[in-house]
């Protein structure tokens, strides 16, 4: 049977690790070096505002970005460090699960991905850029 988005989705959330927004930005305020990536598509990436100090990584080029063996030229250096804590967003926390998933995939150790993403960070009164 062909994997379908539900089934990508729940076997990335079953070995990666999500946290709700209130978890999140503790960790965020608690360890300075985390990474927040939002894993949404450039155009859709500001529709529901972004995290202040995540950047904008989508998730066709997570793994180009995240990759040691391409050129310098075409990874993030932040991302280099694969013991950083990283915690994944989108709109509403499915992609993020993907990027999480795939970013513990190529070797990182203290990976998550935010519940609801950006949308249940704002419910709860968050700030957005």
């Amino acid at each position: 049977m062909a994997l379908t988005f539900g089934k990508l989705l729940e076997e990335a959330r079953s070995n990666v690790k999500g946290i709700s927004s209130i978890e999140a930005k503790k960790q965020i305020e608690e360890k300075s070096n985390t990474y927040v990536i939002d894993v949404q598509d450039a155009t859709d990436a500001g529709a529901c505002g972004l995290i202040p100090s995540s950047v904008n990584i989508s998730l066709g080029m997570l793994p180009i970005r995240a990759d040691l063996e391409l050129p310098e030229e075409l990874r993030n250096a932040e991302l280099a460090d694969r013991n950083r804590p990283v915690l994944v967003t989108c709109g509403l926390g499915g992609q993020a699960a993907l990027g999480a998933y795939l970013l513990k995939q190529m070797g990182f150790t203290d990976v998550a991905f935010i519940e609801g993403g950006t949308t249940a960070w704002k419910q709860e009164g968050f700030e957005t850029v």
